[in-house]
């Protein structure tokens, strides 16, 4: 196990970035390196290459991807120098170096056609540019190997930050009387916030000599219209949901139908609790209402 004291975070005006350095304060014996594009351009291996050197870097938190799931379709070019081409920099400069990388991947390397949630042994068949990048991302990963590393697979991530269907229903549920959401793909969502006391939990733990692959959302399963529903309760909308089937809702990325991911793999590794989707979706809510 490495002394990470040392941490650089990529993509970190994101929402699990944000929620990382919301984070940091509590972790003293951490020196943190937020970046995004304008202070380190991961496409970039030269400069991933300083940056690691200059500034000792132990760890890598990688929370950088595209992931405009539908503009990955027109933007395939992009979505693979990010999504793929960026985490072999990235892990080949973090091999280089000795040090440690957590790479944050998705449900969409999975077709969603299972009826039990998605172990890490599954085999992966991605439905879309997103997906196959993302697991071209895992998989360059995996083949460089550096020491003490992981993957963690994520579904339906939302948070007080960025852009997230929490924040959308919210501000629809205000407009609107009523809203037509997708009732027939299941998932797990996942706050961010809590992800990312996770990544920091397992990070002085990793003992691995090849990369692994666990699985990560909040605990409970439901459907986007069922989401949808607890997010107005929660927040005392007066917004009537009405399930439609995904042949109603086109969209240019093909969706799984079934995101549920089997978590037990990191909770018995590193004796981590996952809250309940309500719960956490609860403390979200407090967090955009302050």
């Amino acid at each position: 196990m490495k002394q990470n004291n040392n941490i650089l975070i990529t993509g970190s005006n994101g929402q699990l970035g944000s929620e990382l350095r919301d984070l940091a304060p509590e972790y003293p014996q951490y020196r943190f390196f937020f970046t995004d594009v304008a202070e380190l351009d991961i496409t970039d291996k030269k400069a991933i290459d300083a940056f690691v050197k200059d500034n000792n870097i132990n760890s890598i938190i990688n929370c950088a991807a595209y992931t405009a799931v539908d503009k990955a379709e027109s933007e395939p070019e992009l979505a693979e120098a990010i999504n793929h081409t960026a985490v072999r920099y990235l892990a080949e400069v973090a091999k280089k170096f000795g040090a440690q990388m957590i790479h944050i991947s998705t449900d969409y390397v999975f077709d969603g056609t299972k009826t039990t949630p998605y172990m890490e042994t599954d085999v992966p068949n991605p439905q879309s540019v997103y997906g196959w990048t993302k697991l071209r991302g895992e998989q360059v990963l995996q083949e460089v190997n550096p020491a003490n590393s992981c993957i963690i697979r994520t579904s339906w991530v939302y948070s007080a930050y960025g852009h997230n269907f929490v924040k959308t229903m919210l501000r629809l549920g205000k407009e609107k009387k009523e809203l037509k959401v997708v009732a027939d793909q299941l998932g797990s969502p996942t706050y961010a916030g809590d992800l990312a006391a996770t990544i920091l939990t397992i990070l002085p733990q990793l003992n691995n000599e090849t990369v692994e692959i666990y699985h990560y959302t909040n605990e409970g399963i439901c459907s986007w219209s069922e989401f949808a529903a607890e997010i107005f309760k929660q927040a005392e909308l007066n917004c009537k949901v009405i399930p439609i089937p995904t042949t109603d809702y086109s969209t240019p990325a093909k969706r799984p139908g079934y995101s549920v991911m089997n978590k037990e793999k990191i909770k018995q590794t590193f004796e981590v609790t996952i809250p309940k989707w309500n719960d956490s979706l609860k403390e979200c809510l407090l967090m955009l209402k302050s």
